[in-house]
């Protein structure tokens, strides 16, 4: 096949390892529902490898949010600080519980940004005779603060966590993104993404560095937290040989099958991390040079899982806009996504409260994300850099 029909996909997943002789296992025993060892051996794996003391498999990253916002107190009318730059899924938790919805602005690697965060707090917020948080426009409770580590990127973690402790925020970290990134410098060296917080929620969707097919996990070191987690996803049960149920839970555990899949992936979590990295730098080093593309960098004082590759395209010097690269590289087989549409601007929020976010909009003009599955060969890398010069110098 010539190198003009190649196609090259956005992100798929990778079985490299030991899935189908853990699956056969699963298969072997007749254990494949939401129960076997399969789920208490990935959870403890992913203990032993973030330094949680407590994991609890869940159905989705989705599913560990909206469970874990419920732990955290959130209730119905209380306000949630989220990024509005991050996918939807970070969101629409907030509104299962009857909440709403705070939005923030990003800083310069597309995660929340503290002074965003500070300002609506200092801003428009009080703390009333009882301590709790109040926003004086709309008289409502402020909950808890949804920090995400967007593509990978860990986030401006210090600042963040000052501010939650300072007001008395819970801070639950969407970590669907970062399984495998840290931070290397500050008060967190060495710490691994969504384990600052009161928790961190992960996602094995099948986009993920890591897939289940579709999962999440909480991770944290409050053991209470952890038993209600572990309580709200099977359904409540209070006395589960009489189907007894002490409130409304949730059908949200993760499969034994699915579960076999993680601690086959994780093994090679490593690996994929390292060769997510080289390809993200060769990236870089073959659009260097190209006037108005720019892959973003990683923050300061963080080991990055480098999940996804973002260019930034700038339509004045490139000489077309995000959207016409797009389509161009479609042409030719090469899968690309914008950044997400910001969520202060998706139809079930635009009545929501959003601080102003020119930075996250600067990102939504120019973020166009290149194809980053680990396996992508050196060959594959120059075809897609090789693309986006033939389209620049049209």
């Amino acid at each position: 096949m010539s190198d003009a029909r190649r196609e090259i996909p956005l992100s798929i997943p990778v079985v490299s390892g030991n899935e189908q002789e853990y699956v056969a296992e699963c298969l072997d025993a007749a254990w494949l529902s939401t129960a076997g060892a399969f789920i208490t051996r990935f959870e403890d794996a992913i203990c032993a490898f973030t330094g949680s003391k407590f994991a609890v498999a869940c159905q989705s990253g989705t599913a560990a949010i909206h469970v874990m916002l419920r732990v955290a107190g959130v209730d119905r009318d209380d306000e949630v600080i989220v990024p509005a730059l991050t996918f939807i899924a970070t969101v629409n938790p907030v509104a299962y519980l009857g909440a709403h919805p705070v939005f923030v602005d990003c800083d310069d690697f597309m995660n929340m940004d503290p002074d965003s965060v500070a300002a609506f707090l200092e801003d428009e917020c009080e703390r009333a005779a009882d301590g709790r948080i109040v926003n004086r426009a709309t008289g409502r409770r402020v909950a808890a603060i949804v920090p995400v580590h967007v593509f990978g990127n860990p986030c401006a973690i210090e600042p963040l966590e000052a501010l939650a402790r300072e007001w008395g925020l819970p801070l639950v970290e969407d970590a669907a993104e970062s399984l495998g990134a840290s931070w290397t410098d500050g008060a967190f060296a060495g710490r691994h993404t969504g384990t600052v917080g009161l928790a961190g929620c992960l996602s094995f969707n099948g986009n993920k560095i890591i897939t289940t097919g579709g999962g999440g996990m909480v991770i944290t070191d409050d053991e209470q937290s952890a038993r209600r987690v572990r309580h709200l996803t099977t359904q409540a049960k209070a006395d589960p040989v009489r189907f007894v149920h002490d409130e409304v839970g949730y059908n949200y555990r993760m499969t034994n099958v699915q579960a076999a899949l993680g601690v086959a992936q994780l093994e090679t979590l490593a690996e994929r991390i390292e060769r997510k990295h080289r390809n993200h730098g060769l990236y870089a080093a073959l659009l260097a040079d190209l006037p108005g593309i720019e892959i973003l960098g990683t923050p300061p004082g963080t080991a990055p899982n480098y999940w996804f590759y973002s260019a930034l395209v700038e339509p004045s010097v490139f000489g077309m806009d995000r959207e016409r690269l797009m389509s161009g590289l479609a042409e030719r087989g090469i899968q690309t996504r914008p950044v997400w549409q910001l969520n202060n601007r998706q139809e079930p929020y635009l009545q929501e409260r959003s601080c102003a976010t020119p930075r996250a909009q600067w990102f939504w003009d120019r973020v166009l994300n290149l194809p980053c599955t680990h396996t992508l060969s050196v060959g594959d890398i120059e075809f897609v850099c090789g693309a986006i010069r033939e389209l620049g110098d049209r």
